[in-house]
This record gives structure tokens, sequence and C-alpha cells, in this order.
């Protein structure tokens, strides 16, 4: 199925929503407010919106053809870190959420929320910060035993800190940092995977815009729990397929770059549904996409976590490339049209 819509036209609005959702805290378990604008853009269009009891979100797009539905899935849980103590000189430690790069971490702005919904600022640091004090301030490694956040309170013990509400459980939200750039660039924490989301958001928009319907009943699927494995673990009853759209890998011997959309034939978990990843193989051809084919060695996805938990679909994985994941992630414009492009066409398709 050839797609005729023009994508760039929609690139103001591709970039608005990552920005609106990057610009919300949400690491797995704290995603409601991610969730809550999910489903304002999905009102705002006129679509029908409604949340599971683990607080995914789910858009239904009616098709032509009612004998099948189709899903297609981003999340927008991302990583991040919880207070796991309090120092006696009133700093915190941390334990991780999800599994982001720790090194990356040293010097990062975040904000530590209280159960009463208070947020105060911090630093993750060193705990050997300063060149001038510490022989090993270079050296020492950067792990969660050896970095703590810098509270900007006046605190001088743990009983300080206590008494500002902070505990144990407290979430911990990173910066994201996130930038456009005048040549395309999607710079940001937490590309994986909201600048899938924002792919679909945008879908979701080109699909009203220019009254597209989808060739099978379609659910447009976001999933809060998929950095910890279990996403997609429950699925809406009567699909046939899960078009999982997430980040796709750089580096070492894989060919995907940040201008592709990645079709992932493998991942760590075992091998995608050959029929469907053939068929977007083809449509990819058809409609002349940069993409590639790649096998990711340390990777899951809401379509593992789908079969994992018994559901019988078939399942295929594609996402824009995404460089230096769980890191200071970058993508590009063409990435991310490469995959509304092939999303679109699958989309399309008998």
């Amino acid at each position: 199925m050839k797609v005729t819509t023009n994508v760039k036209n929609y690139e103001h609005d591709l970039f608005t929503y990552a920005k609106l959702i990057l610009g919300i805290d949400s690491p797995t378990g704290f995603t409601a407010n991610a969730i809550d604008a999910i489903g304002q853009v999905a009102d705002s269009l006129g679509f029908s919106f409604e949340k599971t009891t683990k607080g995914c979100g789910m858009i239904y797009v009616p098709g032509r053809d009612n004998s099948k539905k189709v899903m297609v899935s981003a999340h927008v849980d991302t990583l991040g870190a919880m207070v796991r103590s309090i120092t006696g000189d009133g700093m915190l430690k941390f334990t991780s959420v999800g599994g982001p790069i720790l090194p990356t971490l040293d010097g990062e702005y975040v904000k530590i929320h209280t159960r009463d919904g208070v947020d105060y600022t911090g630093t993750i640091l060193s705990l050997s910060p300063a060149v001038h004090v510490f022989p090993d301030a270079s050296t020492r490694s950067r792990d969660s035993d050896n970095m703590a956040v810098r509270i900007d309170e006046c605190v001088k013990n743990k009983e300080d800190v206590k008494n500002l509400g902070i505990a144990p459980g407290d979430y911990i939200f990173f910066d994201p940092k996130t930038t456009v750039t005048p040549s395309g660039f999607l710079k940001s924490r937490f590309i994986d995977d909201k600048g899938s989301a924002a792919c679909l958001l945008t879908i979701l928009k080109i699909m009203h815009d220019e009254n597209i319907r989808p060739q099978y009943n379609t659910v447009f699927f976001f999933s809060v729990y998929e950095e910890t494995g279990h996403g997609a673990s429950y699925l809406p009853e009567g699909l046939s397929e899960l078009l999982a759209v997430d980040m796709g890998c750089i580096g070492d011997d894989l060919s995907c770059t940040e201008y592709d959309v990645s079709i992932c034939a493998k991942d760590s978990h075992g091998p995608y549904d050959y029929e469907m990843t053939t068929r977007l193989v083809h449509l990819a051809q058809e409609n002349e996409l940069d993409y590639a084919v790649d096998i990711y060695p340390r990777y899951g996805s809401d379509v593992g976590a789908a079969w994992s938990a018994g559901n019988d679909v078939k399942g295929g994985l594609i996402g824009p490339g995404v460089h230096a994941s769980h890191g200071m992630e970058r993508t590009h414009y063409k990435g991310m049209e490469n995959t509304i492009k092939l999303v679109l066409a699958y989309l399309a398709a008998k």
C-alpha cells in the first residue's frame, strides 16, 4: 500500500507532541499525567479514549473492515529513580527505575516528588564530587552505591531531610533536556519511547485531518510498564496483530541510523513473527522508505510482554533509529517520518 500523505506537513505537530510528552515526568509507575495528556489529544481529535485498570491508554479507531482488529503500541513510561535512603549528612541514596546508564547521570538536575505532592530540586553527584578534595574524583565508580542526590534545601542531616517530607519510595525525576535543532534532530532523554508515542499521535492527527480510516479496526495502545517488562501484558480481546513502535537500535554491527525506520527481526527474547516482519519489509520497499532490518542484542518490547502473558497474536517491532539509548538520546525527523509512513502503510494494507 502506497502512502500518499505528505508527512512533512505534520513536522510541527510531530515535534509539538514530542515536546509535550517529553515535558511530563513519567518514570515507570508514575505515568498518570502522561496518559491523561494523551487522552486530551485523543479527545481534541475526536477519538474514543479509555484507560485500563493498570493505567495504559487506549484509543479506538474504527476500520473499513470489521473482520480483524490490530493494535499499534508505544510506551510512555521512562527511566527514573526512587529514594532508597537518606544519609547522615542529608543526601539521598537512590535505586534505579528501569535501566539508565548511571555514569551519564553524574551532574544531572533532578526533582524529588514527595507523597504529599511537593517537588524539591537537586543534583545527582558522585560521592567524590570535587577534584580539589578527592583524589578519585575522576575515577570513582559511577553507580548507585557511589552516587547520591544533593538536595537544594538547607539540610545538614537526615532529620532535616525527613522534615521536608522526603522519604524512601519518593520518585526522582531526571531533567530530559529536550531540544529540537534547526537541522531536524530531536535530542532528549526518553526518546525511548516518547519519540514513538509522538509518532502515533501524529498518525492520529493525520487520520483526523485527512479523513483516513485504517483497513481494520485499530487500537492505539500506550503502555506504562514497558521499562520493567510487563507493559502490554494485557491486551484487549479479539486482537490478531500487535505492532510495537519502539526505538530502533544503533551501533556495533547494526545497520540502522537516526534517519531510518528500523524493523526488528529478533531481539534478546527471540524472533518476531516472520510473516508480519516480511510484510513490513515489503511495505517499506514499496514506499521507498529508508529502513534497516536488524537484530537487537539487548532488548525487549511490548510484543515480548504480550507473548509472555500468553496473548495469541502475531507480533512485529519497528521504530525510529535512536542513538545512545538509555543515555542522552538523539534521533532525527527523517527517522520519525519513515516510521510514521511505515505505520500508515501497515494500517492501510489488506
